[in-house]
């Protein structure tokens, strides 16, 4: 006989009316651009106090589906995940096609994709940076930093961390499209061949500018990644910090099974 889930504890009810929300939303009652109804609408609907109604949404905001702004209420997102595709999105096949890996997995999910070039040019290395690329702390290195857009919604924000020594006879790395590929394809066409992406993942609130870059509701919950790009002779040629809109995209990895 199994054991029952919880065991047999009650449910908040702020927490049930938190999924009942939720559930309107993923069923298309409550469609993207409908406005969530008012904290007095609900308590009137659910015979609770104001109190509880905040509590719920709450988590309702939590979950990533709607965006709550000042003076307007909380308004059905429409922000299909993406789905990255780990072993796919950074195929060599991809960059000989002329597909940098936002590109390639932008396309895979069928959506339209678009980049600004936020920075270019030369940076003092932060220690984490510095620490993953075997640097000291304060070393010049180039920085690219990019704001990602599908369907014209922001998604995700990027830093690319590259060593002096390795980009500067590259003058590609240097300039708002790096050309076909990426900067990956160019870094590859100058000998640094790769072995493989290191990738780190942190799930936590965005802070208050963040949410303001993404177009979040604050206290959003994003995905901080930090890449490592690692050659057959094992430098790491540059490190990706990374910050995603947590509603935007599932991450889905294969994991060799053997040694």
């Amino acid at each position: 006989m199994g054991t029952p889930v919880g065991g047999g504890r009650a449910v908040p009810r702020y927490v049930q009316i938190a999924d009942e929300i939720v559930q309107q939303i993923k069923a298309g009652i409550l469609k993207p651009g409908d406005l969530v109804p008012s904290e007095s609408e609900l308590v009137e609907r659910y015979g609770v106090a104001g109190g509880t109604i905040r509590k719920a949404m709450a988590e309702v905001r939590a979950s990533g589906l709607v965006d709550t702004r000042h003076g307007k209420g909380s308004i059905v997102k429409d922000r299909p995940p993406v789905r990255l595709r780990s072993s796919d999105r950074f195929r060599a096949s991809h960059r000989r096609g002329g597909k940098a890996a936002y590109l390639a997995e932008s396309e895979q999910a069928g959506a339209t994709a678009k980049v600004s070039v936020l920075y270019i040019g030369p940076t003092e290395a932060p220690e984490e940076i510095a620490q993953r690329l075997g640097v000291d702390v304060g070393t010049q290195v180039l920085a690219r930093r990019r704001l990602y857009f599908r369907n014209d919604v922001p998604v995700e924000t990027a830093a690319s961390y590259l060593p002096w020594d390795v980009v500067k006879d590259i003058p590609e790395l240097f300039a708002e499209n790096p050309g076909p590929g990426g900067i990956y394809a160019r870094l590859e066409g100058d000998g640094h061949v790769f072995a493989e992406f290191v990738e780190t993942l942190q799930a936590r609130p965005a802070t208050k500018a963040e949410a303001s870059e993404l177009a979040l509701s604050p206290g959003a919950p994003v995905i901080h990644l930090i890449r490592d790009a690692v050659t057959k002779k094992g430098r790491v040629v540059e490190v990706c910090d990374t910050l995603m809109a947590a509603d935007q995209f599932v991450f889905s990895y294969r994991i060799p099974a053997t040694d």
